[in-house]
């Protein structure tokens, strides 16, 4: 093991359900293997304005249930400046803070691997985005809760949809990665699934909508927001082709980030928690703590956030297949 006796963590970007977890872990490692343990609050604008706090095990007590962070999260502009990043090192510095555990995505690990060029502190990183979009893990923090989340919500807009004979498109997440909408695509019964990763062919949507016609009382089509499309403009584009169908919008927004997270979310959390303060005490460092089929492995953050553009094509001949 190596000196590292004064530890923080901090959660950065987009919240997801389990970070919660996550930091309960972290902490709770670390006082494990006899390390001080600290919080910083608002991310890496935290670390510039000097908001750490000291936490203990109560510090962390009954959050693991919670969704959002504990310690809040907030994208910093002055981090991204030599003189932000500068003013961050000197208040760690200040309480002898010699490690950092950081939860977060892309943006989070980018910041960590610059933080660690230009003044040589010690940072592993647990992956905390609902995208799922981390290459060096099956799964991120946060990803299992939100799909059942909109699976969820899906289905009770199934009911309606089934009740009056419309056609929904339902908009969830996924600005850059087309996941969320894949998988609760397929679990939700979707008729068509729209992602970002692929070009949408309207020919073959709009067939198989007649096809299925005879079939259905009621059809959903998943639209990921960072498709080019949107929600909004596909509705209209199935109007234009089926006129005399009821078509109504959806757009899930924010209620994806929130909520309890799950079993599978909380004990991923956990075990990451655990790993990146082991991780961290093993000298490891610029890199980031993933479960690879239930096992725990580090990949260098310059791996880890060259997001996963290609996608599982038996996953959406499955959404073909089951559609009919």
């Amino acid at each position: 093991m190596s000196e590292i006796k004064n530890i923080a963590v901090l959660t950065s970007g987009g919240d997801s359900p389990g970070m919660n977890a996550a930091i309960r872990a972290v902490v709770r490692a670390g006082i494990y293997h006899g390390a001080n343990m600290f919080g910083v609050r608002r991310g890496y604008d935290g670390l510039v304005n000097g908001e750490i706090i000291p936490m203990d095990a109560k510090s962390v007590a009954n959050i693991i249930q919670r969704g959002g962070t504990i310690l809040k999260t907030a994208r910093s502009e002055e981090f991204k400046s030599i003189e932000g990043r500068t003013k961050a090192y000197e208040n760690i510095k200040k309480l002898g803070i010699n490690g950092l555990v950081v939860i977060g995505g892309d943006g989070t690990f980018t910041g960590a691997s610059k933080f660690i060029e230009e003044f040589d502190i010690p940072i592993v990183g647990i992956p905390g985005t609902i995208d799922n979009d981390l290459a060096g893990t099956d799964f991120t923090i946060g990803y299992d809760t939100a799909i059942n989340t909109v699976v969820d919500a899906v289905d009770k807009i199934r009911d309606t949809a089934e009740s009056h004979d419309r056609l929904f498109v339902v908009e969830v997440m996924g600005r850059d990665s087309g996941l969320i909408a894949l998988r609760s695509g397929i679990s939700t019964g979707a008729e068509a699934v729209l992602i970002p990763e692929l070009t949408v062919d309207y020919q073959a949507i709009m067939k198989r909508l007649d096809q299925t016609r005879k079939n259905k009382s009621s059809r959903i089509i998943i639209v990921a927001e960072g498709d080019n499309e949107g929600g909004l403009v596909v509705a209209e584009k199935i109007k234009e082709s089926f006129p005399h169908y009821d078509v109504r919008v959806s757009i899930l927004g924010h209620i994806q980030r929130g909520g309890k997270p799950s079993c599978m979310d909380r004990v991923l959390a956990s075990r990451l928690g655990v790993a990146s303060v082991e991780g961290l005490l093993e000298g490891r460092r610029g890199e980031m703590a993933g479960l690879i089929c239930g096992q725990i492995h580090f990949t260098p953050f310059g791996k880890a956030i060259k997001h996963i553009d290609k996608i599982n094509d038996n996953l959406t001949r499955i959404v073909e297949i089951l559609s009919l």
